[in-house]
């Protein structure tokens, strides 16, 4: 059988897939910086490289910011391989107990990891479809199903460049599907497949009150504090149940489907334990909803920032002109982002106190983006990765934003299948980022199943 002799070469080929993930991951591609734009050119070059070198159409294409790589193979069904090889920047620095940028596989209690920046995020992920592919190449000359690999140099510093691309090369990357593996597992032995992920709303306030800081000796008690005017309208966001008091906050909000709920609750979700390693004891949602409910399928409106009059050192006594503060909500099922937001500023506006002027900042928003599992790839998938890990996959939600499946949806037509092989502890982001080396390895072989369920 093809894929027993895919499966083997994958395992035979570790070593030699490990070391071409290290050249990548030597690469130092920080997009957000402006001194590494060369190195992240660099690493476009390398990705089409090799995929030219595996018989792939492949080519480097320039945008206003980063470039994109874009590559073609294969017959059968069309499926689209998004990652991106852009990565976070290191600082601070002496956290590292190494060069982020010198890989290395290290021994830990937990078995062999690969530790560097981008080893999760998402060089080893996106590696993990490339060397599937090679294997299939290698023991049958050709692929099971038609191939369009986009690789995106920008993720790392908000994507400027990607809805513009989509949309000038929408009939060239649009497919059956898309998959995307810069998500994580449920748990060391239970793989994911992420089915639906929450939007974003950003909004930041400023309420301005006295034109002036005033002396609180001789305007308190008379004037208006516009932090005391921010602070209510902040308090006044959720009730006593944790429910979001804007109107029309829950219009588009979906019941969760009861098979996809009891699926869920079969997971064994520990909320204290997840809160746990927080240092806090309790949920502090919407009462009546279970945690994972609360951070996959529910709403939120969160405050992430407020700062106004002197926070220095020692003691001013001044009545600040001007209260700020950051606030995001995160969207499921069909809110409008649009409308989320109307509504937000008509609400503050309408809580404002005589003498109090509110203004907004245009920050944008993100619809949430919900799959369609009744595509077959999705059962496809799940039976790959089940046979790949101790426990079978699990449909899950994703409490975060990307972007770019929505973007999928909206500007190609089509859905995303999100399955990574990420673990909590893998310091995305931080110091020392590792990857498993068996979620590397297992990644490889359950995308090899996936291709070959696909046909």
């Amino acid at each position: 059988m093809s894929l027993d002799a895919v499966l083997s070469r994958i395992d035979a080929d570790l070593d030699q897939a490990t070391a071409r993930l290290f050249d990548l991951l030597r690469i130092p591609s920080i997009s957000t910086d402006p001194a590494y734009d060369a190195d992240v050119a660099r690493a476009a070059q390398w990705l089409a490289d090799e995929l030219t070198g595996l018989g792939f159409d492949a080519s480097v294409r320039p945008t206003t910011g980063h470039p994109m790589v874009v590559a073609h193979g294969g017959e059968g069904p069309h499926v689209l391989f998004y990652g991106h090889y852009d990565v976070q920047p290191v600082d601070p620095l002496s956290l590292w107990d190494r060069d982020p940028f010198d890989p290395e596989i290290q021994d830990t209690p937990k078995g062999k990891v690969i530790r560097a920046r981008g080893a999760v995020d998402d060089k080893g992920q996106l590696m993990t479809f490339i060397e599937a592919c090679r294997a299939w190449k290698a023991e049958t000359g050709t692929l099971p199903a038609r191939v369009t690999f986009f690789f995106e140099g920008e993720e790392e510093s908000g994507s400027p460049s990607l809805v513009p691309f989509l949309k000038a090369n929408a009939d060239e990357l649009r497919a059956d599907i898309a998959l995307i593996c810069d998500t994580g597992m449920f748990d060391d032995t239970t793989p994911a497949i992420c089915t639906q992920l929450r939007g974003m709303v950003r909004e930041e306030i400023t309420i301005t009150g006295p034109k002036v800081d005033l002396h609180s000796g001789m305007f308190g008690g008379i004037a208006m504090n516009p932090i005391r005017a921010m602070t209510k309208v902040l308090a006044a966001m959720h009730d006593d149940t944790g429910r979001i008091a804007i109107p029309h906050f829950y219009d588009g909000v979906p019941d969760l489907a009861p098979e996809l709920k009891a699926q869920w609750d079969g997971l064994g979700f520990d909320e204290a334990a997840f809160l746990g390693a927080v240092g806090l004891s309790l949920p502090a949602g919407e009462q009546g909803y279970s945690g994972l409910e609360m951070v996959w399928s529910r709403p939120t409106a969160e405050i992430n920032g407020i700062w106004g009059g002197y926070t220095g050192a020692g003691f001013k006594t001044v009545l600040p002109s001007q209260a700020h503060a950051k606030v995001s909500f995160r969207l499921v099922g069909t809110q409008d982002p649009a409308a989320i937001s109307r509504n937000f500023r008509q609400w503050v506006q309408d809580q404002l106190p005589p003498d109090c002027t509110v203004t907004f900042a245009e920050l944008g928003g993100d619809p949430a983006s919900v799959m369609n599992t009744d595509h077959p790839a999705f059962a496809v998938a799940r039976a790959a990765l089940s046979q790949e890990w101790p426990g079978d996959a699990a449909y899950v939600g994703g409490g975060g934003s990307i972007p770019v499946a929505g973007h999928f949806q909206t500007i190609l037509g089509m859905d995303s299948l999100l399955a990574g092989f990420g673990k909590d502890d893998d310091a995305m982001h931080s110091p020392n980022e590792k990857y498993d080396l068996s979620s590397f390895h297992h990644g490889i072989r359950a995308w090899a199943r996936v291709l070959g369920g696909l046909a």
